[in-house]
């Protein structure tokens, strides 16, 4: 099937109620729910068929380019195994109960971008992935929390669940999973098809499947202070060059060779200013941010063309086929450049539009690909079709 994204909801749109969110508004939402306290949505996808089938499910978990896990327990005495897996990793003891999760689902599905842009109320830089999870009646994953944002839509089958907004989140110490201390449930409820749970970050929740079932997850980044700072600084590294030499010509005769003076601390203080100083310039700071953003997880692997078409050929194909992006591509802009899988990408002044419908919808048509000028942009987007970010739409 060809991808074809909605626009996020502006102006009047994000005012209109939606089915997704209950039939209030996406301004309503953001305004009273979101990072703030949980929201049950019965019905939140009439007819809902997930973007895999359990049979498809089980062929992902064997692929070594996709991230799955195995969650099992007997009498409590909780397993987890990473993948890939394969058929006889599914034989467990009758007694056990399981749970298959699968993360970046979009990663191998259109379908599961399509699912993910009914939530194109929040920006896509905010989304992490699409996660499913296969389990037989009975299991779960024990209770826990997330330090992130999550709607819990349910597939098929039937999953029970318990939330709990408590304040103690200590966890079970030396466990495989993250599994709470202690956990009191103070609301409980049972999702069908199409029902969908949204929990802000910190939330106790424990899910048991009643039926074997699959539920889809999806998840939306929280980057630490920590992990964002260190990335900001392997970001200044690699992108700087700050011209100057300690020096200290006029010092006096050490008195202690081995003292590091006053005088010594400033003079290394004052080369460091330059460093802040760089730190604090916008255009490093915006380009950090659209390069971080977009960054592939390490397992992500992108599947260059065997035999590339040149770049006349490419140009001619585009218009008349048109452009989609690969599912694993992660694509923003802001008003100034074209950021994809982590690199400062195109000046996208130039077809501003154009650019960023690719970005939102994740395909441009042939009919738009003709209004695409030679340049820069152009060149952009055949090294993105080289480093297989980007493809002629398939017909």
């Amino acid at each position: 099937m060809n991808l074809h994204r909605t626009k996020p909801p502006t102006g009047n749109a994000a005012q209109l109620p939606l089915d997704l969110l209950g039939g209030i508004s996406a301004s309503v939402f953001l305004r009273d729910y979101w990072q703030k306290k949980p929201l049950l949505i019965r019905n939140a996808i009439k007819g809902f068929v997930g973007p895999l089938s359990k049979k498809e499910v089980f062929t992902l978990a064997r692929r070594d380019d996709a991230e799955s896990r195995l969650v099992s327990s007997v009498a409590g005495d909780w397993q987890l195994q990473h993948g890939p897996f394969s058929a006889k990793d599914f034989r467990l003891p009758q007694s056990a109960v399981w749970t298959v999760l699968i993360q970046d689902v979009q990663h191998f599905s259109y379908e599961a971008h399509e699912l993910l842009a009914r939530f194109n109320f929040i920006p896509q830089a905010r989304i992490d992935d699409l996660m499913v999870s296969y389990a037989v009646a009975g299991a779960g994953v024990g209770p826990h929390f997330d330090t992130y944002d999550v709607f819990l839509l349910q597939g098929s089958g039937r999953r029970r669940w318990q939330i709990s907004q408590q304040r103690d989140l200590r966890l079970e110490p030396d466990m495989p999973l993250k599994i709470l201390s202690y956990f009191k449930p103070t609301e409980e409820f049972v999702l069908e098809t199409g029902d969908m749970l949204y929990l802000p970050p910190s939330v106790a929740h424990n899910g048991i499947a009643e039926s074997e079932c699959l539920t889809w997850s999806v998840g939306f980044r929280a980057p630490s202070k920590q992990d964002m700072s260190l990335a900001f600084l392997d970001y200044l590294r690699d992108s700087i060059s700050l011209a100057g030499l300690y020096a200290d010509a006029g010092i006096e005769p050490s008195r202690s060779c081995a003292e590091i003076d006053p005088a010594m601390r400033q003079r290394f203080s004052d080369l460091l200013n330059s460093v802040q100083a760089a730190a604090n310039d916008p255009a490093n700071v915006r380009k950090f941010v659209g390069c971080y953003l977009t960054e592939p997880k390490t397992h992500v692997v992108f599947d260059v063309p065997e035999e590339p078409v040149s770049a006349k050929q490419f140009e001619q194909l585009m218009k008349r086929h048109g452009l989609e992006l690969d599912l694993k591509t992660r694509i923003l802009y802001d008003d100034k450049h074209a950021y994809v899988n982590g690199e400062v990408a195109a000046d996208i002044r130039g077809s501003r539009q154009l650019l960023r419908e690719l970005a939102n919808r994740r395909m441009l048509s042939a009919a738009k690909c003709i209004e695409l000028k030679p340049g820069v942009e152009m060149k952009w987007l055949y090294q993105c079709y080289c480093d297989g970010a980007l493809s002629i739409a398939r017909h």
